[in-house]
């Protein structure tokens, strides 16, 4: 039997939160590359042994994570720490609002994919060729704040914190699964940190209950947090979506007067499970949730087609869906078509009157498809 002594097992790696010191900086297109060669982006796999490759990425990702939260607090957002009712000394995690939040007559909040860290919609996008401020919240944020982040206008932003919902209780702060997997071991040999109860985060569990805690204690406290008269557009993304889904159709009738449209990316709600069964076999009643899905809700889903382009889904989620111009990667979808749901959120809030009209998508021959709305209208698209 061979036993190895302490000493004689390799190091826990260790890469420095500093960008310079990791071999990069940002050029003059807000892009992350190499120092040493500047037509390369950030590179992953530097290492046979995965160790070293995933702690080395955990230190690049702090380094974007400080970058945009910085970007977010310049242009007037703030961390809100949830529970509200949490000590300093106590597992919590943090989402971040705008200084307008009290006094903004619409909130727009976007619910972020669990994998994902505060503010961040997609780090690949943020290595790549989109660069930080499209692959964040930073862009979403200065299109509907401006430059001047005095002067926020009548429309706040609330981030979500769908992912970091693990509490270190060493560190002190709320991370993602990604994060504690990278965290620093005792050696390269030993296995991830063991999770207890002392890890939970209160009301913050998993991301269905962070949900369902942000609408209970942030969006509900109207007279406090919000207006009285508040109303919300909602960005959901994947797992955040359906969260979002599944907590409204349950409490629907609550929140009915203020929310004024849903948009979603990557759907992953199913009328047939996620709706009640009444909907499903009488058909939706004019003031049901179903009914509120099919005409102030849209999606955007992977697609090879231009943005914006109809594609066939509604009858599985129970709402026009479209493509998002993001053929391969789910977390991609938002740095794409945030400018196109912005727009459609803002038509959706100027006439609340407003309805999808319901789209019926046919394939004519092998270059178009034909899509109907329910008032008889027809266009067609042009695939080529």
């Amino acid at each position: 039997m061979f036993v190895f002594r302490y000493e004689d097992i390799p190091a826990d790696p260790f890469f420095p939160a500093d960008l310079e010191r990791l071999g990069y900086f940002v050029n003059e297109h807000d892009q992350i590359r190499m120092i040493s060669n500047p037509d390369l982006g950030f590179q992953f796999k530097i290492n046979k042994n995965d160790r070293w490759n995933e702690v080395q990425r955990e230190a690049m990702n702090e380094c974007i994570r400080n970058i945009v939260h910085e970007r977010l607090c310049d242009l007037g957002l703030f961390p809100l720490r949830l529970p509200l009712t949490s000590r300093p000394d106590e597992p919590r995690t943090q989402i971040m609002v705008s200084r307008n939040i009290s006094t903004a007559s619409r909130v727009i909040i976007v619910f972020g994919e669990p994998m994902q860290d505060l503010g961040i919609f997609a780090y690949r996008s943020i290595g790549g060729e989109d660069g930080i401020e499209s692959g964040s919240a930073v862009a979403l944020a200065r299109a509907l704040h401006g430059q001047d982040p005095d002067h926020h206008g009548d429309t706040a932003l609330i981030l979500a914190n769908t992912g970091q919902l693990v509490w270190h209780c060493g560190e002190r702060k709320a991370m993602t699964l990604q994060s504690w997997i990278a965290s620093p071991r005792p050696t390269a040999a030993h296995a991830p940190m063991t999770m207890t109860f002392r890890n939970k985060i209160p009301g913050h569990a998993d991301w269905q209950e962070h949900v369902a805690s942000v609408f209970d204690e942030v969006l509900a406290a109207r007279g406090q947090l919000l207006r009285e008269d508040v109303k919300i557009d909602i960005i959901g993304l994947a797992d955040g979506g359906l969260g979002v889904i599944r907590y409204l159709e349950k409490n629907w009738d609550s929140w009915r007067p203020y929310i004024s449209a849903i948009c979603l990316s990557n759907p992953l709600h199913n009328t047939h499970v996620d709706f009640t069964e009444g909907d499903e076999m009488e058909g939706p009643s004019t003031f049901s949730f179903a009914a509120f899905v099919s005409s102030r809700c849209r999606a955007y889903v992977l697609s090879d087609q231009p943005l914006g382009f109809p594609v066939s889904s509604a009858n599985v989620h129970g709402c026009n869906c479209y493509s998002s111009g993001e053929a391969l990667h789910i977390e991609c979808i938002m740095p794409k078509g945030w400018r196109h749901m912005l727009e459609w959120l803002d038509t959706a809030y100027a006439d609340t009157n407003y309805a999808e009209a319901e789209l019926e998508i046919r394939e004519v021959n092998g270059d178009e498809v034909e899509s109907v709305a329910e008032n008889g209208g027809v266009e067609l698209h042009d695939l080529k």
